[in-house]
């Protein structure tokens, strides 16, 4: 899951990678878009388990954390 803010759309942006490029929501506040992103993400779920297909790979993160 990845928020970020949106100046264009003025407003939260979520994106979920593993489930495509248009698998998005969106919220007025941080705390609005990520209970909107938990709430397509459980559709996402319940969706492919009715439909037997099995869930998307994560995506881990590869890079290097560095100290700030």
């Amino acid at each position: 899951m990845v928020i970020q803010w949106s100046n264009k759309d003025s407003c939260f942006v979520v994106t979920l990678p593993e489930w495509g490029e248009l698998c998005q929501t969106y919220g007025a506040t941080y705390e609005e878009a990520l209970k909107n992103a938990k709430e397509v993400l459980q559709l996402m779920v319940d969706s492919s388990m009715e439909e037997g297909s099995s869930l998307p790979e994560a995506d881990t993160f590869k890079g290097q954390l560095q100290n700030a």
